[in-house]
């Protein structure tokens, strides 16, 4: 529990027992209800995030959550390790998935052969009646069980739901089927349901409905499963976050190095970082210099130079000489645990998309309910007598209760994401499908999204007379000794222009400036002009007016001299993906408008933006501004999707509408984001926001004719002149239909590809 604005608190609660959207409305309706109390309910990541008066107890707010008929509690704060010898995370996912998957298993098992045995007259063998109610029994009582628990909450609060259909219209069929077997005429041996579509008035005892009781609790528990297992990732942000850290930490004490965990670090210690280490917590670097690697966090291409009194950030990567920091902030007041914070208050915020089924259930229902007993009522009214009204009613309850709605959803979503997958796009679940209908506004990431990521040699410029490829090979066989980013993304480019570089015969770092040595019997200097002045080596003209237009578009210039004259102008930058371009292109022709929101510097991100035809450019801005911005932009009435691949961009990618992660990017953004571009092509970004639509639409149409197939018999089901083999068939090729739409999304093709 934490403490907000004066006479306030404010508390998370894991929410337990919600099975739909609207069950978070409903406990998100109750606890508002309480004076002093604002809540926010999120069915996807099961937490209620409330604020409440100071003179509020936690405990109330739990009574009332389970008070609704769901279960509440205080979380645990998520931990950078497991304690040693505790089940895991995967581990407790599982364990609460396996009921469901045990249910999902039993119910398919059974009632493949319940359905076979009633559509294909050819199996009815003489007592195939009984040996459906042999199999359908256990798919009924112990496989639907959940969806009669929920029904039965749901009715103790005055709702309905798709749980109180599914519930309602199982038992109804699986009662009159035993009705019709023990005391009707549809337990005689050699009974059969011939293969007819003749309309006539039946009393029903011939009439049995297994198929439809077990066939609809399997379709529907396979959609349960498969959205049960995409909501139990919606923790792993967090997880993803809190490992990025350093697990152990060199601490300095009396002289000594001791290696302890990092959760021991007090602030004040004093601990190394090496080479290639990251750095274990915040601090400020008390002996020593380097080049630190922060763009993971901060989104900054170009490595910062640290020394003595500069500040560093834990998690970032020591990319250069050897460092002792003293530490500021451990635990939860570092900076990477106050981003987690933000990714996790990010989810929290983020409204849930309400489930189009609960939301036609909500009202169809009722009318349901009330149309069975209306039906009732009518038909004993008339003398008909107490069979044939209660064949009609129950014939109205069964055909409202849709198999095809169960494979509405999941079929689209399975056909969708796999369609995806093979794209090298991977959906998360059908939530994330709604905001892509929406979004009209686009926030890019720069580096690592519209840029490679990667420091890269762009072009050499040389003094008259100079050859490139001396320059190439003298500055990149002494670079290629430095361990600097920059230099290393020299060398590199070097040695794949001009083949295998020459070894130093001396080679000396100067800290901040660059590097000197000698080099095939050259004593070559690399680096800042700074370092050129220090020798009385002045660059052309030429070279220095190069410099200064390379500067001024962001990128890092590097002088190189050599035998006392300075030679060459080295141009280094994040260089622009070749696709970055025609991808813009294509999310502006989707209807978005892009902006480019970085860390990195003012002319670095105009210079790109010019590059690929973003007008509108945010600059130097940190994590919390991100999301700032995406907040800012949202309350404009924009609806944002944001694309983005480093840790700076998890709770930016958790807070706005639709987030898209570059899967060539960290762990925390792909878990943060709604849909991950496994390629890392900014191209793929508008063929999922394409194929999103695509799913959303077939989704819908599916749904809107697994509801039409049905509200279409209900007057023939009221009017009592549905016979079994009517139901089974419209039940069959409302479901064919359902998965033949969904099929084609199969058929997707990226543009140009």
């Amino acid at each position: 529990m934490t403490t907000t604005t004066p006479g306030t608190a404010q508390v998370e609660l894991a929410i337990g027992g919600m099975t739909c959207a609207s069950c978070a409305a409903r406990i998100e309706k109750k606890l508002n209800r309480m004076d002093g109390v604002e809540a926010t309910v999120n069915y996807a990541t099961e937490k209620a995030k409330v604020t409440f008066d100071a003179d509020i107890d936690v405990a109330d707010l739990i009574a009332t959550v389970e008070a609704t008929g769901y279960t509440a509690q205080e979380p645990t704060p998520p931990k950078a390790e497991e304690a040693g010898g505790g089940p895991t995370d995967e581990e407790k996912a599982d364990e609460e998935l396996r009921p469901l998957r045990q249910r999902l298993i039993t119910a398919v098992t059974l009632a493949v052969p319940v359905i076979a045995m009633a559509m294909v007259p050819a199996l009815q063998i003489e007592y195939w009646q009984w040996l459906s109610l042999t199999l359908a029994a256990p798919v009924v009582v112990y496989a639907a069980w959940p969806f009669h628990k929920a029904a039965w909450t749901n009715a103790k609060h005055g709702a309905a739901t798709m749980d109180t259909l599914i519930s309602v219209g199982t038992i109804a069929a699986f009662l009159w089927s035993l009705w019709a077997l023990f005391f009707g005429t549809a337990g005689t041996p050699g009974m059969t349901h011939p293969f007819e579509f003749t309309i006539a008035r039946t009393d029903g005892a011939g009439n049995i409905y297994l198929e439809a009781a077990a066939g609809v609790t399997a379709f529907i528990l396979a959609g349960r499963y498969f959205e049960a297992r995409s909501k139990r990732k919606a923790g792993a942000a967090l997880k993803a976050l809190m490992q990025l850290g350093a697990k152990e930490v060199t601490v300095l004490k009396n002289g000594r190095e001791v290696t302890v965990p990092t959760a021991e670090l007090q602030v004040g210690d004093r601990f190394l970082v090496r080479p290639g280490e990251k750095i274990a917590t915040d601090g400020t670097v008390v002996e020593g210099s380097s080049a630190v690697d922060a763009s993971m966090l901060t989104g900054e291409s170009v490595p910062v130079e640290v020394s003595v009194g500069d500040s560093v950030t834990g998690a970032t990567l020591n990319a250069g000489g050897r460092l002792v920091v003293e530490a500021t902030r451990v635990g939860s007041d570092t900076q990477l645990a106050r981003m987690a914070k933000l990714v996790e208050d990010a989810q929290n915020g983020k409204a849930a998309a309400q489930r189009l089924a609960d939301k036609i259930s909500a009202v169809f229902v009722p009318i349901v309910i009330a149309l069975a007993l209306g039906t009732l009522g009518f038909w004993l009214g008339t003398g008909q007598g107490l069979t044939a009204a209660f064949t009609a009613a129950v014939a109205v309850l069964i055909i409202a209760c849709p198999c095809a709605l169960g494979l509405a959803t999941p079929t689209a979503l399975m056909v969708g994401t796999g369609r995806g997958a093979q794209l090298g796009i991977l959906i998360k679940g059908p939530e994330v499908l709604e905001t892509t209908r929406k979004v009209d506004t686009i926030v890019l990431d720069k580096t690592g999204t519209v840029t490679t990521g990667r420091m890269t040699l762009i072009k050499v410029h040389t003094a008259e007379g100079v050859d490139e490829t001396d320059v190439l090979r003298l500055a990149g066989a002494l670079e290629h000794s430095s361990e600097h980013p920059i230099a290393q993304a020299v060398a590199t480019d070097a040695a794949a222009k001009v083949g295998t570089l020459p070894t130093p015969e001396d080679f000396a770092n100067i800290p901040g400036l660059g590097v000197q040595g000698v080099v095939e019997g050259h004593a070559v200097l690399v680096g800042r002009e700074k370092l050129l002045d220090e020798w009385a080596m002045a660059l052309p003209a030429a070279l220095k007016s190069a410099k200064e237009e390379a500067e001024r578009a962001g990128k890092t210039a590097i002088a190189v001299a050599w035998d006392g004259e300075a030679r060459a102008v080295l141009e280094v930058a994040d260089a622009v993906k070749e696709t970055s371009a025609e991808a813009i292109k294509r999310l502006r022709a989707l209807g978005l408008t892009p902006i480019l929101l970085t860390g990195d510097n003012k002319a670095v991100a105009e210079a790109v933006a010019a590059e690929v035809g973003i007008d509108e450019v945010i600059a130097e801005v940190m994590p919390q501004d991100k999301v700032d911005v995406v907040k800012r932009l949202q309350g404009e009435g924009r609806s944002v999707a944001m694309v983005g691949d480093g840790v700076n961009d998890a709770a930016a990618l958790a807070q706005a509408d639709l987030g898209l992660a570059m899967g060539t990017g960290t762990d925390a953004a792909i878990e943060a984001g709604d849909l991950t571009l496994v390629r890392g092509d900014l191209r793929s970004a508008a063929d999922a926001i394409r194929l999103s639509r695509k799913t959303l639409g077939t989704i819908r149409s599916n749904l809107f004719w697994a509801f039409a197939y049905n509200v279409a018999a209900l007057p023939l089901a009221a009017a009592g002149l549905l016979n079994p083999m009517i139901a089974g068939a419209a039940m069959a090729f409302s479901s064919v239909f359902v998965v033949g739409n969904s099929l084609r999304l199969r058929g997707f093709q990226p543009i140009d590809r």
